[in-house]
């Protein structure tokens, strides 16, 4: 949603294309720590149904449904309140031209976490039964209405930034309401009443032990993300939308590799509930080639048509070349590295090794992705490329990290339930 908002707000011009952008990058950072916490859910509940435990297993999805929706509520208001200063404490000396879309495209969209996490929630749920339609149907019908109300809003009432906002918002809370309907009906294993009890701390116990060191290391990845994001306003709106768009464009590139790595959560936690590590490595391994054949041909086909896919964007002639110069070297990197560094971490994840994935990621982060950055980006007068190289050895560096581990068969002494 937030790549269609970036790509239909171009009509308004590059500074709008730029908020939205900067935004879109923080919004990441909450959308990163939900579904992290909703890692925790997905993994106690595919374990339960690996076990047979229906009881249990409904049990922790009411569990994660409330755990989700009470951190939304409660990180909405500071930040609705304090957006201006998170945006010039992350970015620096935005011009004013760019704060004004990207402070009440914030201001709107921040009013949607609560139904961003609730809808994060139940997408997780469904899919630790296996039943990865429903979330994708929704997500489909979500996007439509997306993309519909962007229409309305930009290009029958003139609207900027706002009006995607609020189509965002309109559709993120028919998605919460719709798949919040679906599972109080269902008699499934992951069905929710309400009528029960709020919070069962033990439970609610089991969710937290792998969905905060998961919410963390995804907190801090954005953390470092956006530090690196400032790197692109010392060098003007050109780099600002030039980095917008090569990241909208590699956005595609992610989506069918983050889905094989949500299967992953399921498939392998059900085979830990059963109490079959066998079963659980020869899927993860099939999981992996499947993700990077996706990988490698999207990546691949990016790179070949690069010059018509940027020009879909009218951008200026340097944010052309360097969103171009940009996803030339994300292609190879993604190609060599991504797989390892963050689709077989969810293995890890799956198994309750969620510690060492945490300091993985944190260490690999702050050493290689953001102090490297800065280091070619000014030291070696790489200019904003130096961003996009960092973030590729990130990935060889972290993904040899959790090889080795995967290896070594240390994940299989960890517990969840």
């Amino acid at each position: 949603m937030g790549a269609a908002d970036t790509i239909m707000v171009r009509t308004v011009g590059e500074a709008a294309v730029a908020g939205v952008n900067i935004i879109d990058n923080i919004n990441n950072f909450f959308i990163i720590a939900f579904i992290a916490l909703c890692t925790g859910g997905t993994v106690v509940v595919s374990q339960y149904i690996g076990r047979g435990d229906v009881s249990s297993s409904r049990m922790a999805a009411r569990q994660l449904y409330y755990v989700v929706a009470l951190t939304a509520f409660a990180v909405m208001i500071p930040v609705m309140l304090g957006r201006r200063f998170i945006i010039r404490f992350l970015y620096g000396a935005v011009g004013d031209e760019v704060m004004a879309p990207a402070s009440v495209y914030f201001l709107i969209t921040a009013a949607s976490y609560p139904f961003l996490g609730i809808y994060n929630a139940c997408a997780a749920l469904f899919r630790a039964t296996g039943n990865s339609r429903v979330p994708m149907g929704i997500a489909f019908m979500v996007n439509c209405t997306n993309i519909a109300g962007n229409s309305f809003f930009l290009f029958g009432l003139r609207m900027g930034a706002e009006g995607a906002a609020i189509a965002t918002l309109f559709s993120r809370i028919i998605a919460a309401a719709v798949l919040t309907l679906m599972l109080v009906r269902s008699q499934g294993p992951v069905s929710i009443r309400f009528t029960r009890a709020a919070i069962n701390r033990s439970m609610a116990g089991r969710i937290l032990k792998v969905g905060i060191p998961s919410g963390l290391e995804g907190s801090m990845f954005q953390i470092g993300r956006l530090l690196t994001q400032r790197i692109f306003t010392s060098f003007g709106t050109a780099a600002i939308a030039g980095n917008a768009i090569a990241s909208v464009i590699n956005s595609f590139s992610f989506m069918p590799g983050n889905a094989f790595s949500m299967a992953l959560l399921t498939v392998v936690g059900q085979c830990i509930g059963a109490g079959d590590y066998g079963g659980a490595k020869r899927n993860t391994g099939k999981i992996l080639k499947l993700a990077w054949g996706a990988l490698f041909i999207l990546s691949g086909l990016i790179f070949i048509f690069l010059e018509p896919l940027i020009g879909l964007f009218r951008l200026s002639p340097a944010a052309h070349d360097m969103a171009k110069s940009f996803l030339r070297v994300h292609c190879v990197s993604m190609i060599i590295g991504w797989i390892f560094s963050f689709a077989l971490p969810n293995a890890l994840r799956a198994a309750g090794d969620v510690r060492y994935v945490m300091w993985t990621a944190a260490i690999s982060m702050f050493t290689v992705r953001v102090s490297f950055a800065y280091l070619i980006t000014f030291a070696f007068g790489l200019g904003p490329l130096g961003v996009w190289i960092a973030m590729g050895l990130d990935f060889l560096v972290r993904g040899t990290f959790y090889l080795t581990r995967w290896i070594s068969g240390k994940w299989q002494k960890k517990n969840v339930i």
